[in-house]
This record gives C-alpha cells, structure tokens and sequence, in this order.
C-alpha cells in the first residue's frame, strides 16, 4: 500500500515495486489539493501494477530506478510470455548458427549485432516488436553516417544489416508461435555496380607503367579473373606451373585463410602465355621461400587496402585512366574471353560460376564490336543460306 511523506516542505511517496521499495520525491508542495491529487495518481499507479501495464518512467521519468526497474519488468514479462528478449534470442541463435558459417562471415554479423540490431532492440521482447519498429529502424540507417568522408550507408548495406534482423525473427516466430513482423518487407533497390573494364590498350599501358615488382600480379589479375581474396590468398602448393593449372581452393578473409566463398568457386584455372610466364618469373622471386604466390617482404600475404592505395589508384591517376576499383580486373578477363569467342560455359568455370546466366547480364553490353552483337552475324549467315539455294532477291 502506497503512503504519501513529506520531506522539505514536498510531497513524497513511499509504495513497493517489483519487490524493489521506491520512494519518489515529487515537485508538489504539500497543500491539502495537492494530497488529494497525489493519492489519485497513487492509485491509478497501483491499479496499473495490479494489472501489469504500469511504466515506470512513465510516471517518473527522471528517476534514477526507472532504467532498471523497466529492465527488470522487460524481463519478467518475457518470462510470462514465454518469448525472451530480443538480445537473448539473438545470442542463443548465433550460437546455433556460427557452426553453417565462415569465420569472416560470423566476424560480419556480430558486428551487425554489436553495432546495430542490439542498441536498437536488445531489450525489447521479441514477440513484441512490430513492422513500424522494424521500417522505423531500417529508416534510421539511411541517416548513419561513417568514416572520414561522413558518407551514408548504401542501400546494400542496409539490406545486410536487415538479413540477420529478418532471420532471428523469423526464427523466433517459429519457434514462440507468433507472426513474424517482417512479413512483406522488401529488399531496398540497390544501385547496380558499375562494370568498367579495360580494353587491351589500357591493360598492357597499366602493365607497362606499374611498378615492376607488381607486374606479375596485375597481370594474373587481368587475365585469370581471380578475385583479390583468391589472388591475394594463392599458395605456390595450388599452382602446377608443368600443367599450366592454377587451382582455386582457398582465399584471404580478413587475414585469415579460409574456404572459397562458395562451392562453386572452387575451380581449376586454366594458364594462358602470359600467365604462364607471369607465375615462371614470380616464381624466380618468392617461390623458394615464401608459400604465397604474391608476398610481402616478410613472406606474408598482402594488405589489399595498402596495394590498392599505393599502387592501383596511383597508377590509374599517372596513366589518366578512368578512375576504379581493382575489382575491374575480374570483369575485364570476362568480358576479353567473352569477345575472343570461348565458350561461355568455360568462362563460366574459369570465372567460379556455376551457371552462364550472370556472363551475358552483367559482361555482354561492354563486350567489343567483334561479337556482332548487332545482327550483322545473322543478316551474313541468311546471305550464305541464298547464296547456298540460289534464292538471291
């Protein structure tokens, strides 16, 4: 039962919360009006308690117990409930999770955990966040700025930021039976990355502007499609320089080796001439005493960040050429074999896809004119055809 004190001249008030007793010192004077309003909201404060839906710091929002006691009644609801609170669910999932996943990969969504999803919803229930929660949230993501540049997240990362969210809650629905509040939320358009790649000129330009000790490097880079994490990662163990092969079975993650990012990437790269000679001359350099292909000098893999800011941008700004990402290397070798007319299947492989369908979305527009891409092949193959019948018009 509540009771009303006085302390300096205002009004105070005594009751038990929680098992926790709480005594609230309030702005009123105590006058004989002021009792009687106090005793009114005492006794909407314990009609509340009685039935669950009381707030502390609804009632007394600057009090130092309202951050613990709301904690505390998140808590006992939850046990109520039967569904736990947001950061516990996630926890226990990540858990039951980490063993499907690459290490690189549990790095990235622990820090989505840490840095987004648990400020946001780490103690909410979980059963009790809603859709305008979860688009409120995602909203709020659009304003986060970061790095030296302040830019804002793109909407890819956004969308990352979104699958975990998506994935705990739906398993949590499942799991405490109730409707999962991501129903119906879709992916934000993405802007498409742009495709750049470079034309034979530009390629033996860079290669004979780069610094020497690079050459070999971005020469397999230009002509095999290796990804940085493959090339980056490559040991002289997976490179049969007699078979002229190059087997693609690991990458570079964050410093770590690990398994290639899909099944299908792992693959065996065929050698052409120049890359033959390229890996023959790198081998002259760190093949007796380094096991990655492309090392540093104390025989460890390279920093990617640091050779594409003291070497790959330099290059492009003293050579002119358009500004992008080493990344352009890989779309380059597709889009050379696609116009040299190897067989898509093949690029395919060489390139760690499974199916073709991605070559001719993403390569076919910056392919060069020798495809015929056209009609020119068509109208000269119905030209053979009269010609063969002799039904010339």
């Amino acid at each position: 039962m509540a009771t009303i004190r006085v302390r300096n001249g205002r009004l105070m008030v005594d009751f038990v919360y929680m098992g926790s007793r709480c005594r609230e010192l309030t702005r009123l004077e105590d006058t004989p009006a002021n009792r009687r309003t106090l005793k009114l909201a005492m006794k909407k404060i314990e009609a509340e308690i009685t039935l669950g839906t009381f707030e502390y710091s609804k009632f007394f929002p600057k009090s130092k117990k309202a951050e613990k006691l709301s904690e505390a009644k998140k808590k006992v609801d939850a046990v109520k409930s039967g569904a736990p609170l947001f950061k516990d669910f996630a926890l226990t999932w990540f858990d039951e999770k980490q063993i499907e996943w690459r290490q690189s990969y549990k790095s990235k969504v622990m820090t989505i955990l840490n840095n987004y999803l648990f400020p946001r919803f780490s103690d909410q229930q979980i059963n009790k966040i809603t859709k305008p929660d979860l688009l409120e949230f995602r909203s709020s993501l659009a304003k986060v700025k970061y790095g030296i540049g302040q830019k804002k997240l793109a909407a890819s990362r956004i969308n990352q930021i979104m699958i975990p969210l998506r994935m705990i809650l739906e398993e949590a629905a499942d799991r405490y039976e109730f409707e999962s509040p991501y129903r119906n939320i879709r992916n934000l358009k993405e802007q498409k990355p742009e495709v750049m790649p470079f034309s034979l000129n530009e390629i033996f330009l860079f290669l004979s502007a780069v610094r020497p000790d690079f050459r070999y490097y971005y020469t397999v880079r230009f002509f095999t499609g290796m990804r940085t994490s493959e090339i980056d990662g490559l040991r002289w163990r997976n490179v049969d320089l007699e078979r002229k092969e190059i087997f693609i079975k690991e990458a570079l993650v964050d410093g770590r080796i690990e398994e290639t990012k899909t099944t299908g990437s792992k693959r065996i790269i065929r050698m052409s001439s120049q890359v033959y000679e390229a890996f023959s001359k790198q081998y002259v350099i760190t093949g007796g005493w380094s096991d990655y292909v492309f090392a540093n000098h104390e025989g460890k893999p390279l920093d990617y960040r640091n050779v594409n800011r003291r070497i790959w941008h330099p290059t492009l700004k003293r050579l002119k050429l358009a500004p992008r990402t080493a990344y352009q290397t890989r779309h380059t070798a597709a889009s050379l074999w696609l116009a040299s007319g190897e067989s898509p299947e093949w690029i395919a492989k060489q390139m760690g896809h499974s199916t073709t369908e991605m070559l001719f979305r993403v390569y076919s527009n910056y392919v060069p004119d020798l495809l015929h891409k056209d009609g020119s092949a068509f109208e000269a193959l119905l030209q053979q055809s009269e010609i063969e019948s002799g039904e010339i018009i």
